[in-house]
């Protein structure tokens, strides 16, 4: 193997080079050409190569890339800000920009807790979450985190915040049914708040689709309302981690909406560049700003290329690009045609215990027994399986958690970019079908998986 400088996910990977992309479709140095089913890390909502994106990096960088934020602002920065605010639900009017979803999170506690200080509260310092989750890898967001693979090596730097069971229909806790159930998987949160004491906490954080720790668990539709109820009753602000979600992966700008819940913070990200740049926000409504606009007047965070001019440019024009061709208002149908095709590949293959999700982030959960919904050994690394097949047919998927302990399972997300089309979607299940196949020829030879 040539010597190599990059520390890679794993240092002995070989992976191939890229040379370009262009639409949903990446090329390879070789010539080898993927279809982007995962958007890589469910970023790249708007595909590859947009020349109107390329042209608003270069119309930036020919003024200036970079200022530091406590010297300057940019119009870039104040322009993106503002059509933030536009896009998204009533007062959730302040943008605090930042490099990476864990920065967004993280940034977001931090705010939750000032609002409290500046209230003149000084004891409410503790953020709680739920298991099966995933908010970043920095050790604050990690914190936040139920993600027991992501956290074992860190476990002693780490807070103690998931407290509660995500709402997995498929693997309930309780063996029952949404909406019968009366969510009592939400009802945990009353529980927690009882023993840790509201006087405590200042904040809960979820994601309104989880991702990577579980492979586009869906809550069922009142869910959030519940846990927004319970966190209102005992003054508690609701973080929602949109990293994931946010800029139309799910039909609408912000998936709460589509649950009717505005949260008082929200984290963003991956689709905000959808790519082109880093970057990241924390958004905040009127009441969280409130107090410290009374008080301090400054948020107690930063980063040295927060807000930079080139970033911001990026993303506006991609904000401006989703708007301007209608795609997030086309989500939803295209999610829909997906999820049936997919439907139809569960009817064939024992081994998918669950299809799940919203719009265009789709969960698929592989089983060893659908019936008794047994998950493959761990040993068996069905999901590395199921990626290293895919990317063999020339298919990128994201690989996922699964499992109601968040340690046994496995699964994968499919999340192209919204700008796919019909023809495209069809050929991504089919080159998924000949994955499927492959695996289960795997499985009938006798080799393993």
């Amino acid at each position: 193997m040539e010597r190599t400088y990059l520390i890679k996910p794993a240092l002995d990977d070989i992976l191939p080079i890229i040379d370009y992309g262009k639409g949903v479709y990446l090329y390879d140095r070789e010539g080898k050409k993927y279809l982007d089913g995962a958007s890589g890390a469910v970023t790249a909502n708007i595909g590859h190569g947009v020349s109107e994106i390329i042209e608003a990096m270069q119309e930036q960088a020919k003024k200036i890339s970079f200022v530091y934020r406590s010297q300057f602002t940019s119009e870039a920065a104040e322009k993106l800000a503002e059509k933030i605010s536009a896009l998204t639900p009533r007062d959730l009017n302040w943008c605090f920009f930042v490099n990476s979803g864990s920065e967004a999170v993280e940034t977001a506690m931090k705010m939750a807790i000032q609002y409290w200080q500046e209230k003149g509260i000084q004891t409410k310092t503790k953020v709680l979450s739920r298991w099966v989750s995933y908010h970043g890898i920095t050790l604050g967001a990690l914190s936040l985190s139920g993600h027991t693979g992501r956290r074992a090596r860190f476990v002693p730097l780490l807070e103690d915040f998931p407290v509660i069971n995500p709402p997995y229909c498929y693997r309930c806790p309780y063996s029952l049914r949404a909406p019968s159930c009366g969510f009592l998987c939400a009802q945990e949160l009353e529980h927690a708040i009882k023993r840790i004491g509201a006087q405590h906490i200042a904040a809960f954080v979820a994601e309104p689709v989880i991702g990577a720790a579980g492979g586009a668990i869906t809550a069922p539709k009142d869910y959030f309302k519940v846990i927004k109820k319970i966190c209102d009753e005992n003054d508690i602000l609701f973080i929602a981690d949109e990293v994931m979600t946010g800029f139309g992966r799910t039909g609408s700008m912000l998936a709460m909406e589509q649950y009717e819940v505005i949260p008082d913070i929200v984290a963003l990200g991956k689709g905000m560049g959808a790519g082109y740049a880093p970057i990241a926000a924390a958004l905040a409504s009127e009441k969280v700003i409130e107090p410290i606009l009374a008080g301090t007047k400054v948020v107690m965070s930063g980063h040295t290329l927060s807000a930079n001019p080139q970033s911001c440019a990026v993303s506006l024009a991609v904000l401006e690009y989703l708007e301007k061709n209608k795609i997030v208002s086309r989500v939803e149908s295209k999610g829909e045609y997906l999820m049936n095709l997919l439907l139809q590949l569960k009817n064939q293959y024992s081994f998918i215990g669950d299809i799940r999700g919203k719009g265009l982030l789709i969960g698929i959960e592989f089983v060893e027994d659908a019936a008794n919904k047994t998950p493959f050994p761990r040993n068996a690394q069905v999901t590395h399986t199921m990626i290293t097949l895919a990317k063999e047919k020339g298919l990128l998927v994201y690989p996922a958690g699964a499992g109601i302990d968040g340690v046994t399972g496995d699964s994968i997300i499919v999340s192209p970019p919204l700008t796919i089309s019909k023809s495209e979607i069809e050929e991504l299940v089919s080159l998924l079908a000949e994955t499927f196949e492959g695996f289960s020829k795997q499985m009938k030879s006798g080799g393993g998986v």
